[in-house]
C-alpha cells in the first residue's frame, strides 16, 4: 500500500473556478514547511496536548486508525503555519485561499480535531478575513463557508471563549445585499451570496457581545416606518441579528429590551404585511432559545388564530380568498418551532389550543380533499412530531452545554407527551393515504412511535393487516407498508411502553411475501424494503428450543420463542418468491438477439432490491437456516442456465450474497474446451458459468488465494475468447479478482458483533431484537490486503496486462497488424486491470508543472505510467486511422489513468446519499448519541475510508497529466459528435481535479477560435466552443476568476466573429454563442483588484503562528489592461464584425464596469457613441453602461450632523413614541412656511429620506451641508476631467441629442413598453453631474415631445422629466426655480393629454420624482397636482388619471404631508357621489392612501393626517336615509349627472358605491381594519348583498358581496368581537331574509378565520350558538337550510360541541305535532305558507341532520341513535322529507369507503333499518 501523505487536493464548490493563481512566483504553494509541529515541541517542556474539540469517531475504527493521530497532527501544523504566513505576507490569493481550503478538507477528514485555543484563533482569523471590506466576493464566500463550518457546533465554544463583533457583518450585508451600485451594473454578485451571508450571521449570532442588542435597536429602530420599504429591511435585520441565547442573568440586556414593543406591533397588525413573517421567525427563535423564561399565555389565542389563518384553508359557503394572503403566509417550519417551544409548563394552554387546531382542520386531511393548501398541512404534520422529539431530546438526553437549560417547571412531562400524541395521531392516520403520498405521514409516525409506541403502532397495524389481505387497492398497501417501515424500530424493540410489539413481526413478514410480485413494480420495491428493514433489525435465529431449557422467560418472550420456529420457513418462501420473480423476468428470445446490453431501468432497480434484501437476510441468518438456503440457491443456479443479461445477473447476485456471508463453501469451477475459443457466439451454459464465477469471486481476498492456479488457468483460456460477451465477462472476473485482493473493506455487516453462531444456552438472540450497535465495541472484521494478496495481484497484472500493453505498443508503431475488434479487446483488458488495481498503482510521475513534495513507494513497475505511455502512442495512431469505436474504450482508459484511485467520486457520492437516507429512516432521534444499528455504523466507517482515499491522494499537475489533458482536448475537438461529447466530459473532470491546469490549457483552446486560421474545421470550432462553455457543474473556462485568463478569452470569443472560414449562421453555432454569452453574464462576479489585509487580521495570524516572517506587499493586476485589450479588438474590427458579435462584445465590456476604478477614457467614448448605435440591443447595454459611468463620475457631497431636537426646539422624549411628535413637526409640509426665496431655501434643513424621524431619530442625524461646502456647480468645459469632457461634448451637441431622443422615443414592443428605470438613471446622472448644462439643448425637444400624444414619445418625456427632477437635488435655488418655470407648463400639457396607454408612465414618473425627496423641495409640483384634479375637463378618464398621478406623488411622501392630505380629502368629500365608475374606483384607492397613515400601532401618537373615524362618522350621517328605509335597495341611478338636485336616497346610493370601492381597496392595504364605525355599515351591506352567485347583478350588489367577503376574513381584535356580534344579532331581527341569510355566510368565514379568539371568549361562543339555533327556526326556508349548514360547519371544526342539551332541544322540536291534512277538492289551491309548527319540526330535523353531516369521516357514539330519529321523518310533508333524503344520501356518500369499519358501531336492528333507508326504493313497485 502507498502511504497516505497529506498532499494538496482541493475540492471546488461548483461554480467557483479551480485555478486562480496570478503570475507571480508561488511564494506559499512552493514551499510548505513540513514538520512545522516538531520545531515548537522541542523548545517547550513536554506536556499533555489539550483535548481535541470534537473529532470524527469513525476514524478510530479504521484498520489503520492508530496511524491517523500523527498524520492529523502533521497536517494541522502545516495548515496553521502556512495560513498564518500567507496572511502576514498579505498574500490572500492564492496562498490564503489555498490553505483555508486545506483547513476545510482537514475538517472533512478529522472533524474538529484541534484544541480550543486553536479553534478560537481559526475563527477569529477567518472572521477578520471575511469582513475585509473590499474582498472579492468569491473569496468572501469561500472564507464564509469555512467559518460557518467552524462555528457550526455551537456547544463546543461558550460565550466566554469567544466574542465576535456584529457591526462588520452588518456593514457587509448592507454593502452587498442592499448594494447601491449593483443595479447600475457596477458590481456583479453571485446568486448564492445572500444565503451564505445569512447563514454566516446565524452562526456568529450566539457570540455577539451583551450590549449588542441595545446597539442594534438604536441602529435600526429609526428605519421602522411602517409605510416605507425600510420597515421590511429593519425587521429582516432584527430577525437575522438579534441574539436570543443570552444567559438568564443578561435577559435585561437581551430580549427584554424589545420583546414588548415587537409583540405589541405584531398583535396590532392585521393585514399580513411582508415583514410580519419575519417577526414570527424572530419570536419562534426567541421561544426556542428561552423556554420557560417568557410567559406566552396571553398571546396564545392570537398566535394560533394567525397560524390557522396562514394555512389559507378554503372555508365558508361562497368564499373569495384575498390573493395577498397566498404569498405572505408564515413559514410552516418557524410556526412549528414556536408551537413546540411554548408547549409544556404549568398552564397547558398551548396543548389545549393545539388540540383545537387539529380538531378544526382534521377533515382537511381526509384523502378525498385536495388543493394547493395540502402541502402546508402535510408539512405541519411532518414537522410537529420531529420538533417535539427534538425538544424532548434536548431536555432529557442531551449533554448539558453552556446554552440555557430548560427550567424543570417547563420541561415536558410524560402526560404532556401523551396529550400531544393523542391530538395529532388522528390526522396522521388520515394523511397516510393522502394524494401527495405517504412520505410525510411515515416520517411523522416514526417520530411519534419513538415517544408513545403503544398509542401509535396499534392503529397503524390495524390499517396494515387488512391492506396486506386486499388485492384490489395496491395504493393502500404501499402507503401502509411505508408507514410500518417508519415505525419498525420502535415496533421490534418493544420496550416498557409496548412490550407486545415484537410479536407482530413474524405475521407481518409472512403476509408481506406475496408482495414480491413481478407484475407490480412499486409494490415489489416497497416489499423488498420492508423485508430488508425488519431482517436488519432482528437476528433470524430459531430459538424455539429454548422453551424446553429455560423457565425464566416472560410471557411475550415465550410467545416470541415459539414464533421464531417460522424463520426458516420464511427464508425459504422468500427465496421461492424471488426465483419466481427471476423466472418471469428472463429476457424473451426477441431480446436475446437484439444487442440491448443494458437492463431496463426498472429491472435494474428490482435487481438492486432483490440482491440487497437477500444479502441482508443471509447476513442475519443462523448457521442452520443459512445451510438450507445455500443449498437451495446453488441447486437453482446450477440446474438452470440463464441468459446473462437480466435473470442471470439476478441469480449471480444471489449467489454472490451467499458466498460473501460464509465463504467456506467451495467455489464451483467452470470446465472449458479449447474449440470454443474462436466461436462468435458461445453457448449459453458457458456464458452463464462464467458470469456466475465472475460474481462469486467478489469475496474476501484471502479465501481466493487457495484457488490461485485454477483461476489463473480459467483467465488464460477465456480472456481472449472471440465472442464479445465472453471476453467481457472474463474481464469482469479479472477486475473482481484484483479488487478483492487489493482493497480495504469490512467483511461482515451482522447486527451483533461476532455473529449468531454461539449455542443458545449462552446467547439469547431475542434480547438483541432492534438493538443499536455499540460504537465503541463494533469489532469490525476488516479485509486488509496481505503481502501475499498484493503479490497475487501483481502476478495477475504481469501475466495479463503486460502482453496486452506490448501488443498495443507494437500496433501503435505499426509493427503489428490487429483488427479493430482485437484492439477493442486489448483496451477492455487494460481498462479492467486499471480499475481493478487502481489503489495499488501509484499516481503518475513526471516533471511537475508547479510542484509540491510527494512520496510514494515506487519500487515495482508502475503500470499506470506504462498504460499512459502506450495509450498516448495508440491515440495518435488511431487518430490517423480514425477508428471511432475504439476511441470510446480509449477515453475510459485515459480518464481512469488520470483519476482513478480505487473508487469513483460519483459512486461515492451516491453511496453517501443512500447511507443518509437509510440512516434517516431508521434513526432514533429521541435518544440521539448515534444509536444506529451496527450495519449502518460499519457502513459509515467504510465511507470514511473511501472519503480519505478520494481526498488525500495528490492531484499535482505534472507534465504527464498536461500531455494527457491535451490529448483530451484533441479528442474534444475531433470530428465525431459522440466522441466529442464523451471526451469533453472527461476533459471537464480533469480540469476540476488538477490545480491550476486551466491557465495552461486556455491558449490551446483559443487557438481554434483565431479568425485568421484556415485549417480549423467547423467541428473543431464547435468542439472548442463547447470546451469554453464547460458543463453545468464544473469549471467554465470562459469565465475563470482571473484577470489574465479573461484578458485572453473574451477578446478571442469576440474576434472569432471575423473568421472567414466558419459559417457562423449555422443554428447550432449561433446557439452556442448565445449560451456562452448567457453563461458569462450569469456567472460573472466582480473580481477583486485590491487585496490589502487589515492590521487586525495580521495580529491574529501572528498569534496563530507565534513566529514572525518578513512581510512584503504586492499589487493586483489592473482591469484597465483588459479593457484596453477588448477595446483594441473593437477598434480593429469596427468594419466587419457581425452584429451578433458586436452585441456579445459590448455585453462583455459592460461586465467590466466597477465601482472602485473609473473606466479608461476610450471605453467611455465607445459607450457614449453606442447610445446612438443602430442595433437596439447595443443601445440598451450602452444606456445602462453610461448610467453606471455617470455614477462612477459622481462627486461626493458633504454631510453634516444636526440635532433634530434643537431644530424643533423640543426636548428628547423619554420613552419611544412613534408618529407625529412635536420634535418631527418641522419635517411636515406647511404651505405657510415653504422655502420660496433664496434665503429660506438655504436656511431650510432638508431631510430627503422619508422614514427618518417617524419612529425614532437615528443616533447621529446627518443632512447635506450648505451650498458653499458642496462641489462647484455650473463648471466650464476646461474645469471638467477628461472623462467628463467626453460626455459633455456629446450631450452639448444638438445633432447627437436629436438622434438620441429620436431613438429613445421609438417603440420597442408595441403595447409592452413601460417607464424604463435605466433610462431614468441615465438622465438623472446627467443632470446630477453637469447640473443644467444640457437644458438649453433639451428644452425644445421636451416641448415638442410633450405635445405629441403617442405613447412612446410620452414615455420618453416622462423618463427625462423624472430624471430632471431627481437630478436637481443639489442645484441652487435660482436653478431650481428656473427649472420649475420650465416644467410646470410642460406637466400641465402632459396631464391634459394623458391617455390609456400613458397614464401608468406618468404615474411612475411623478412617483419616481417624489421618492426620497423632502416634500418642501417639490412644493411647485404638489401645488400643481392639487390644482382641481377633478375638473371634469377631458372627461372622466382624465380625472381618474390625474388622481392616479397625484396619488403616486403623495403616497411616496407618506406621513410628511398631512396638510396636503387634508386639502385633498376636503376637496374630494363633496365629490364622493361621482357617477363614473372609473373615477369612483380611483377615489376609493386615493382614500385608502389618505387614511393609510392613521394606524393603530402600539406607542404611536395620534396622527396629524386625516383620521378614519371622523370621516366614517360623516359618511354614516349621509347614509342615514338608506339605513332607515326598509324596502329593497335598487341601483336605479342612471349614469348621467341629471340637472337639478336628486333626492337624498339617490345621493346616498351613489355615495355608498364609492364607499364600497374604498373599503374593498383598503381591505388588503391598510395595517388595521374594521374600525367600530365601519361595523355600523354592516347591516346596510347585509341588506344589499345578493344571495345567489350570479354575475348579472349590478355593480352595487357585486361590490357589497365582495366587501362582505373581505371583511369576514379580517383579523379581529378581541375587543371588537362583542361589537360584531351585536351587529349580527341586530340584523338577525331584520325584516329582509336576504340580510338574515347573509349573516350566516359572514359568520362561517369570520368564526373560522378568528377561531381561537372566539373560543377564548365564552360569551361570544354562546351568542353564536344562540344565533344559529334561532335562525334554524326562521320562517324562510333558505335561511333555515343555511343555518343548518353553518351549524354543521361549526360542529365540524369543533367550535360548538354536540352535547346533551342540544340533542334534546332538537328531539323536542322534532316531536312538534303537524296539523292534520284537510281533505280538499283536487282543484283547490294548496296553502303555501307553512304553519309555525311545521317550521319548528323542520328546524328539529335540520338540527339532527347538521349533527350527522358534521362528522363525514367517522361514526361517533351518538350518531346511530340520531340516524334512527331521522328515519322516523322520512314520510313527513315537504320540505322535511327532502331534508331527510339529502342527509341520508350524503351520509352514504361519505361513509361508503370505510363502511366495513363503520358498520361495527351499529346494532343489528339499526343496521336493518339503515339498509332499508339507504337502498333506493324500486321504481317499478
Amino acid at each position: 500500500m502507498t502511504s497516505f501523505t497529506p498532499t494538496a487536493r482541493r475540492r471546488e464548490p461548483a461554480g467557483l473556478t479551480s485555478d486562480i493563481i496570478s503570475n507571480k512566483p508561488l511564494s506559499l504553494l512552493a514551499a510548505p514547511r513540513w514538520g512545522g509541529g516538531g520545531t515548537r515541541s522541542s523548545a517547550a517542556p513536554a506536556m499533555e496536548p489539550p483535548p481535541p474539540q470534537k473529532e470524527i469517531v469513525y476514524n478510530k475504527l479504521l484498520p489503520y486508525g492508530e496511524r491517523l493521530e500523527a498524520e492529523a497532527a502533521r497536517f494541522l501544523a502545516q495548515i496553521k503555519e502556512n495560513l498564518a504566513r500567507a496572511v502576514q505576507l498579505q498574500e490572500l490569493w492564492p496562498g490564503g485561499l489555498f490553505w483555508t481550503r486545506k483547513l476545510s478538507t482537514y475538517i472533512r477528514l478529522y472533524g474538529r480535531k484541534f484544541s480550543r485555543e486553536d479553534h478560537v484563533l481559526f475563527i477569529k482569523l477567518l472572521y477578520e478575513l471575511v469582513t475585509i471590506p473590499k474582498l472579492e466576493i468569491s473569496m468572501m464566500q469561500g472564507f464564509a463557508r469555512l467559518l460557518i463550518n467552524l462555528l457550526k457546533k455551537k456547544e463546543l465554544l461558550s460565550r466566554d471563549d469567544l466574542e465576535l463583533p456584529w457591526r462588520p457583518l452588518y456593514e457587509m450585508l448592507e454593502r452587498i445585499l442592499y448594494s447601491k451600485t449593483e443595479h447600475l451594473g457596477l458590481n456583479w454578485f453571485p446568486n448564492s451570496v445572500e444565503s451564505v451571508l445569512k447563514t454566516l450571521v446565524k452562526s456568529c449570532r450566539p457570540y455577539f457581545p451583551e450590549d449588542a442588542t441595545a446597539e442594534m435597536l438604536d441602529e435600526w429602530r429609526p428605519l421602522m416606518c411602517p409605510f416605507d420599504v425600510t420597515m421590511q429591511k429593519a425587521i429582516t435585520y432584527f430577525e437575522l441579528f438579534l441574539p436570543t441565547t443570552l444567559p438568564p442573568e443578561l435577559h435585561q440586556k437581551g430580549f427584554r429590551l424589545w420583546f414588548d414593543e415587537f409583540i405589541g406591533l405584531w398583535v396590532s397588525v392585521q393585514n399580513l404585511p411582508q415583514w410580519e413573517g419575519h417577526l414570527v421567525n424572530l419570536f419562534a427563535r426567541l421561544a426556542t432559545d428561552n423556554i420557560g423564561y417568557i410567559d406566552w399565555d396571553p398571546y396564545v389565542p392570537k398566535i394560533f388564530t394567525r397560524i390557522l389563518r396562514s394555512l389559507n384553508l378554503p372555508v365558508g359557503s361562497n368564499q373569495v380568498v384575498v390573493p395577498r394572503f397566498l404569498t405572505n403566509a408564515y413559514d410552516v417550519g418557524h410556526a412549528v418551532m414556536w408551537i413546540t417551544a411554548m408547549m409544556g409548563g404549568p398552564s397547558k394552554l398551548v396543548q389545549k389550543h393545539l388540540s383545537g387546531l387539529f380538531n378544526s382542520i382534521a377533515s382537511f386531511y381526509h384523502p378525498s380533499n385536495n388543493g394547493r393548501w395540502l402541502n402546508k398541512l402535510m408539512k405541519l404534520l411532518q414537522r410537529l412530531p420531529s420538533g417535539v422529539v427534538r425538544r424532548l431530546h434536548r431536555e432529557r438526553y442531551k449533554k448539558t452545554t453552556w446554552l440555557t437549560p430548560v427550567p424543570d417547571s417547563h420541561k415536558l412531562t410524560d402526560q404532556d407527551v401523551t396529550d400531544f400524541v393523542e391530538c395529532i395521531i388522528q390526522p396522521v392516520l388520515l394523511a397516510m393515504f393522502s394524494k401527495t403520498g405517504s412520505l410525510e405521514a411515515a416520517q411523522a409516525l416514526q417520530n411519534l412511535a419513538l415517544m408513545r409506541p403503544e398509542l401509535v403502532i396499534p392503529p397503524v397495524l390495524e390499517k396494515t393487516y387488512p391492506a396486506l389481505e386486499t388485492l384490489t387497492e395496491p395504493h393502500q398497501l404501499t402507503a401502509t407498508l411505508s408507514c410500518v417501515i417508519g415505525v419498525a424500530r420502535s415496533l421490534v424493540s418493544g420496550g416498557k411502553w409496548f412490550p407486545e410489539g415484537p410479536t407482530h413481526m413474524l405475521p407481518l413478514l409472512m403476509r408481506a411475501l406475496p408482495g414480491v410480485d413481478p407484475n407490480d413494480f412499486s409494490k415489489c420495491m416497497i416489499t423488498f424494503q420492508f423485508i430488508a428493514t425488519f431482517s436488519t433489525l432482528v437476528p433470524l435465529v430459531d430459538c424455539s428450543s429454548v422453551l424446553q431449557e429455560r423457565d425464566d422467560l416472560s410471557e411475550v418472550e415465550r410467545e416470541l420463542c415459539s414464533a421464531t420456529a417460522e424463520f426458516e420457513d420464511f427464508v425459504l418462501q422468500f427465496m421461492d418468491r424471488c426465483f419466481g420473480l427471476i423466472e418471469s423476468s428472463t429476457l424473451e428470445q426477441t431480446r436475446e438477439e437484439t444487442e440491448t446490453e443494458k437492463m431496463t431501468h426498472l429491472e435494474s432497480l428490482v435487481e438492486l432490491g432483490l440482491s440487497s434484501t437477500f444479502s441482508t437476510i443471509l447476513t442475519q441468518c443462523s448457521k442452520d437456516i443459512f445451510k438450507v438456503a445455500l443449498e437451495k440457491v446453488f441447486n437453482f443456479a446450477v440446474s438452470n442456465i440463464f441468459e446473462t443479461r437480466v435473470a442471470g445477473r439476478m441469480v449471480a447476485d444471489m449467489c454472490r450474497a451467499a458466498v460473501k456471508v460464509r465463504e467456506n463453501q467451495c467455489l464451483s469451477l467452470v470446465p472449458l474446451d479449447d474449440d470454443v475459443l474462436h466461436d462468435e457466439e458461445l453457448d449459453k451454459e458457458l456464458l452463464w458459468n462464467l458470469q456466475l464465477l465472475s460474481e462469486i469471486t467478489r469475496v474476501d481476498g484471502k479465501k481466493l488465494l487457495l484457488y490461485r492456479e485454477q483461476l489463473g488457468k480459467i483467465l488464460q483460456r477465456t480472456l481472449h475468447l472471440t465472442c464479445k460477451q465472453g471476453y467481457i465477462l472474463s474481464c469482469n472476473l479479472l477486475h473482481h479478482l484484483l479488487r478483492s485482493a487489493t482493497l480495504i473493506y469490512p467483511t461482515e455487516y451482522c447486527s451483533v458483533p461476532g455473529g449468531f453462531d454461539k449455542p443458545l444456552s449462552e446467547y439469547f438472540p431475542i434480547k438483541d431484537w432492534g438493538k443499536p450497535g455499540d460504537l465503541w465495541n463494533l469489532d469490525i472484521q476488516w479485509h486488509v490486503p496481505s503481502s501475499e494478496e498484493i503479490n497475487f495481484a501483481f502476478y495477475l497484472l504481469d501475466t495479463f496486462l503486460q502482453p496486452e500493453l506490448i501488443k498495443l505498443e507494437q500496433y501503435a508503431t505499426g509493427k503489428l497488424e490487429m483488427s479493430r475488434d482485437d484492439v477493442q479487446q486489448c483496451l477492455a483488458i487494460v481498462h479492467n486491470c486499471l480499475i481493478g488495481s487502481g489503489n495499488v498503482l501509484p499516481p503518475l510521475k513526471g516533471e511537475r508543472v508547479k510542484m509540491f513534495p510527494f512520496f510514494a513507494d515506487l519500487s515495482r513497475e508502475n503500470y499506470r505510467e506504462t498504460i499512459a505511455r502506450v495509450t498516448r502512442k495508440l491515440l495518435h495512431y488511431l487518430f490517423s486511422k480514425i477508428i471511432t469505436l475504439c476511441l470510446f474504450f480509449f477515453l475510459q482508459v485515459i480518464s481512469d489513468v488520470l483519476q482513478f484511485q480505487g473508487s469513483h467520486k460519483h459512486e461515492f457520492d451516491s453511496r453517501w446519499k443512500s447511507f443518509n437516507l437509510v440512516k434517516k429512516s431508521m434513526e432514533n432521534r429521541l435518544q440521539g448519541k448515534k444509536q444506529h444499528i451496527r450495519a449502518l455504523l460499519i457502513d459509515r466507517v467504510m465511507l470514511q475510508h473511501e472519503l480519505r482515499t478520494l481526498t488525500m491522494e495528490g492531484c499535482e499537475y505534472k507534465t504527464s497529466h498536461q500531455e494527457m489533458i491535451r490529448d483530451l482536448l484533441c479528442l474534444s475537438t475531433s470530428s465525431y459528435g459522440q466522441v466529442r461529447s464523451k471526451a469533453q466530459q472527461a476533459f471537464f473532470t480533469a480540469l476540476g481535479t488538477y490545480n491550476f491546469c486551466c491557465r495552461d490549457i486556455i491558449p490551446l483552446v483559443l487557438e481554434f477560435l483565431r479568425p485568421d486560421r484556415q485549417d480549423v474545421t467547423q467541428k473543431q470550432f464547435k468542439g472548442a466552443l463547447y470546451c469554453l462553455l464547460g458543463n453545468h457543474s464544473g469549471v467554465c473556462l470562459a469565465n475563470l476568476h482571473d484577470w489574465d485568463c479573461i484578458a485572453q478569452t473574451w477578446p478571442a470569443i469576440v474576434s472569432s466573429g471575423l473568421s472567414k472560414a466558419m459559417s457562423l449562421e449555422k443554428p447550432s453555432i449561433v446557439r452556442l454563442f448565445d449560451d456562452l454569452a448567457e453563461k458569462i453574464h450569469r456567472q460573472y462576479e466582480t473580481i477583486g483588484l485590491d487585496f490589502a489585509v487589515p492590521e487586525k487580521c495580521i495580529e491574529v495570524a501572528v498569534m496563530l503562528q507565534k513566529s514572525e516572517h518578513p512581510s512584503s506587499n504586492f499589487t493586483g493586476l489592473r482591469s484597465e489592461e483588459i479593457q484596453l485589450g477588448i477595446q483594441r479588438q473593437k477598434e480593429k474590427n469596427a468594419e466587419a464584425l457581425p452584429w451578433k458579435f458586436e452585441h456579445i462584445s459590448i455585453g462583455f465590456l459592460s461586465l467590466l464596469l466597477r465601482d472602485d476604478r473609473i473606466l479608461p477614457v476610450r471605453a467611455i467614448k465607445f459607450f457614449v457613441q453606442c447610445l446612438n448605435h443602430d442595433a437596439i440591443v447595443v443601445r440598451k447595454v450602452a444606456i445602462s453602461a453610461v448610467a453606471g459611468i455617470l455614477k462612477q463620475l459622481k462627486r461626493t457631497h458633504k454631510k453634516v450632523p444636526v440635532c433634530p431636537y434643537e431644530i424643533s426646539g423640543n426636548p428628547k422624549p423619554s420613552s419611544i413614541q412613534a408618529g407625529d411628535r412635536p420634535d418631527n413637526q418641522w419635517l411636515h409640509y406647511d404651505s405657510q412656511s415653504l422655502p420660496k426665496t433664496k434665503e429660506a431655501w438655504e436656511s431650510c434643513c432638508f431631510v430627503e429620506k422619508t422614514h427618518w424621524g417617524y419612529y425614532t431619530w437615528p443616533q447621529t442625524m446627518t443632512v447635506y451641508a450648505p451650498v458653499e461646502h458642496q462641489p462647484k456647480l455650473g463648471r466650464r468645459r476646461d474645469e471638467l476631467t477628461e472623462a467628463e469632457q467626453i460626455i459633455y461634448d456629446h450631450f452639448s451637441d444638438p445633432k447627437f441629442v436629436e438622434q438620441l431622443i429620436k431613438f429613445l422615443s421609438l417603440e420597442d414592443r408595441k403595447g409592452k413598453d413601460k417607464f424604463n428605470p435605466r433610462r431614468f438613471c441615465l438622465f438623472k446622472g446627467l443632470f446630477r453631474n453637469f447640473d443644467d448644462a444640457f437644458l438649453p439643448v433639451l428644452q425644445p425637444h421636451l416641448e415638442q415631445l410633450v405635445a405629441d400624444s403617442h405613447e412612446s414619445t410620452q414615455r420618453c418625456v416622462a423618463e427625462i422629466i423624472a430624471g430632471l427632477i431627481r437630478g436637481s437635488k443639489h442645484w441652487t435655488f435660482e436653478k431650481v426655480e428656473k427649472l420649475w418655470k420650465l416644467l410646470c407648463p410642460l406637466l400641465r400639457t402632459a396631464l391634459s393629454n394623458i391617455t390609456v396607454e400613458t397614464y401608468n408612465d406618468w404615474g411612475t414618473c411623478i412617483a419616481t420624482s417624489c421618492e426620497s425627496r423632502d416634500p418642501r423641495k417639490l412644493h411647485w409640483l404638489f401645488e400643481l397636482l392639487l390644482e382641481s384634479p377633478l375638473s371634469g375637463e377631458g372627461g372622466s378618464f382624465v380625472d381618474a388619471c390625474r388622481l392616479y398621478v397625484l396619488q403616486g406623488g403623495l403616497a411616496q411622501q407618506e406621513w410628511r404631508v398631512p396638510e396636503l392630505l387634508h386639502r385633498l380629502l376636503k376637496y374630494l368629500e363633496p365629490k364622493l357621489t361621482q357617477v363614473y365608475k372609473n373615477v369612483r374606483e380611483r377615489i376609493g384607492s386615493v382614500l385608502t392612501y389618505i387614511f393609510m397613515i392613521d394606524v393603530s400601532l402600539p406607542n404611536t401618537a395620534a396622527t396629524k393626517s386625516p383620521r378614519v373615524h371622523e370621516f366614517t362618522a360623516r359618511i354614516l350621517e349621509n347614509l342615514k336615509p338608506l339605513m332607515e328605509a326598509d324596502e329593497e335597495i335598487q341601483n336605479h341611478v342612471m349614469e348621467e349627472n341629471g340637472v337639478g338636485e336628486q333626492d337624498e336616497r339617490t345621493q346616498g346610493i351613489k355615495l355608498l358605491k364609492t364607499i364600497l370601492k374604498w373599503l374593498m381597496a383598503s381591505a388588503g392595504r391598510s395595517f388595521s381594519t374594521a374600525v367600530t364605525e365601519q361595523l355600523q355599515l354592516l347591516p346596510l351591506f347585509f341588506k344589499i348583498a345578493p344571495v345567489e352567485n350570479d354575475n348579472s347583478y349590478d355593480e352595487l350588489k357585486r361590490d357589497a358581496k365582495m366587501c362582505l367577503s373581505l371583511m369576514s376574513q379580517g383579523l379581529l381584535y378581541p375587543q371588537q368581537v362583542p361589537l360584531v356580534l351585536q351587529v349580527l344579532k341586530q340584523t338577525a331581527r331584520s325584516n329582509s331574509w336576504h340580510a338574515r341569510y347573509t349573516i350566516l355566510t359572514y359568520l362561517q368565514t369570520m368564526v373560522f378565520y378568528n377561531l381561537f379568539i372566539f373560543l377564548n371568549n365564552e360569551e361570544a361562543v354562546n351568542d353564536i350558538r344562540w344565533l344559529v339555533i334561532k335562525l334554524l327556526e326562521d320562517e324562510q326556508l333558505e335561511v333555515r337550510e343555511m343555518a343548518a349548514t353553518t351549524l354543521s360547519g361549526l360542529l365540524q371544526c369543533n367550535f360548538l360541541t354536540m352535547d346533551g342539551p342540544m340533542q334534546t332541544h332538537f328531539e323536542q322540536l322534532c316531536k312538534m305535532r303537524l296539523p292534520k291534512k284537510r281533505k280538499r277538492d283536487l282543484g283547490s289551491v294548496v296553502d303555501t305558507i307553512p304553519s309555525g309548527d311545521l317550521v319548528k319540526r323542520h328546524a328539529g330535523v335540520l338540527g339532527l341532520s347538521a349533527c350527522i353531516l358534521s362528522s363525514p369521516y367517522d361514526v361517533p357514539t351518538w350518531m346511530p341513535q340520531l340516524l334512527m330519529d331521522l328515519s322516523a321523518h322520512l314520510n313527513d310533508p315537504q320540505p322535511i322529507e327532502m331534508t331527510v333524503k339529502k342527509t341520508l344520501s350524503n351520509f352514504r356518500r361519505t361513509h361508503h369507503d370505510n363502511w366495513q369499519e363503520h358498520k361495527q358501531q351499529f346494532t343489528d336492528d339499526q343496521l336493518l333499518v339503515l339498509t332499508d333507508l339507504l337502498v333506493s326504493p324500486c321504481y317499478y313497485a
